[in-house]
């Protein structure tokens, strides 16, 4: 039987979803009810495989390979694993800079907020 994860949602993750949902909701509520269903759902399959997503191209590159992401086109759904717990780091849209996207964010020390 496989491990399960707990899954959290730092406050990040959570503040980049519901900007998602929000500018998507200015054309159609529907569209932004899936989308938000779409990544939710795909955020908690990472609870039973975590390793299945790949380690972010961007940071691999700079010799950072603690986080991984998985995808739900166009979205990005970033996390990195400690012992029995997956957080949700971050969700980008892959048709972003991402590279920028995240430098934003490290500046702004969201990467490092847990909860």
């Amino acid at each position: 039987m496989s491990k399960t994860y707990k899954i959290k949602w730092t406050s990040n993750a959570k503040e980049d979803l519901l900007n998602i949902v929000d500018y998507i909701k200015k054309d159609s509520l529907s569209a932004a009810k899936k989308v938000y269903s779409m990544i939710k759902e795909k955020a908690q399959s990472s609870n039973f495989f975590p390793l299945r997503g790949r380690v972010v191209p961007e940071l691999q590159k700079e010799g950072i390979t603690i986080y991984r992401e998985l995808i739900e086109q166009p979205w990005r759904i970033m996390y990195k694993i400690e012992n029995d717990t997956i957080y949700i780091m971050a969700i980008f849209d892959s048709r972003q800079n991402v590279e920028e996207l995240l430098l934003q964010k490290l500046l702004r020390g969201h990467m490092l907020t847990k909860l």
